[in-house]
């Protein structure tokens, strides 16, 4: 079976057409591809943009309920279905971000259709340059990923899978044996339902996960941005923006920033202070870093 949506964004978009350093994305021929799972069924989504106001999603599954739940988690991810006018005529001549977003109306926060996919990758990217993380996550997805033999695609691992995994094998992956313990512990939570990532009061399962030993601010704030679309969070200690604002309320371009600092920076961008943050990143030339 195969189904196709046509949606018209609400504000200006353009599609991300660039492979995905984790392995999880390909594009071909101008479509972006994305292997899903509805719970034990492969879905292959594929988006593409034949112009500037339509964006075409084709999803292709056993039954179409999966197609449907495919297309949406997409939509999420890419951001399509976001109205962001008031964003843009409050922010347009801000001093900070305003020429970024003017010449850029169609930046989005990078998203994840898998909320749990976010919280692992942001685990597997805390302290590390953020190529060295991809690797991680390209093993991680080799050995514990699920494929879909007609595809050649695979998708990230699930809670299940890695809550059943010994630390020592996600620390031969590169991760370090911390790191590689809160993976463990993130994913019995998940997989246990203890930790919801669908549920709309996330603060709940945010004080769950900032209760394991390796999770702090910045991964949360990670998953709620990228995985959970709250454009709210700001991961303030991301390395990009302790130099940003320290560069910003010193003048010295190799000062820091702390953290309690950049929220303060960030608070009259409220409630859209992480997409601010993306826009002040990118109009510096800098992308989401992991913190430090």
């Amino acid at each position: 079976m195969t189904c196709c949506v046509e949606v018209r964004p609400r504000w200006a978009f353009a599609l991300p057409l660039r492979n995905g350093l984790d392995g999880l994305t390909r594009v071909r021929g101008g479509v972006l591809e994305r292997l899903l799972h509805a719970g034990e069924e492969p879905v292959l989504v594929r988006v593409a943009q034949p112009a500037r106001d339509r964006v075409v999603f084709a999803a292709r599954a056993e039954n179409a309920d999966a197609e449907q739940w495919g297309i949406e988690r997409m939509r999420i991810a890419l951001g399509v279905d976001q109205d962001l006018r008031a964003f843009h005529e409050r922010f347009r001549f801000d001093p900070l971000i305003g020429r970024a977003v003017r010449s850029n109306p169609a930046l989005r926060a990078p998203g994840r259709p898998d909320p749990f996919e976010a919280l692992i990758w942001a685990i597997c990217e805390q302290l590390i340059e953020f190529e060295r993380a991809a690797g991680i996550q390209r093993r991680l997805v080799a050995r514990l990923g699920r494929r879909c033999q007609l595809t050649g695609m695979r998708d990230a691992p699930t809670a299940d899978v890695l809550a059943r995994q010994a630390p020592a094998l996600l620390a031969s992956f590169d991760l370090s044996p911390g790191r590689a313990a809160a993976v463990v512990r993130a994913a019995r939570e998940v997989a246990a339902g203890r930790v919801d990532l669908h549920d709309p009061d996330h603060e709940r399962g945010w004080r769950r996960l900032r209760a394991i030993r390796g999770i702090g601010n910045w991964t949360v704030q990670m998953l709620a941005l990228t995985g959970q679309g709250r454009l709210d969070q700001l991961p303030a200690a991301d390395v990009g923006f302790l130099k940003l604002v320290g560069r910003l309320r010193t003048g010295n371009p190799y000062a820091r920033a702390t953290e309690a600092e950049v929220v303060e920076q960030f608070a009259p961008y409220e409630p859209w202070a992480g997409l601010a943050g993306v826009y002040a990143l990118h109009s510096h030339g800098k992308k989401l870093a992991p913190a430090r």
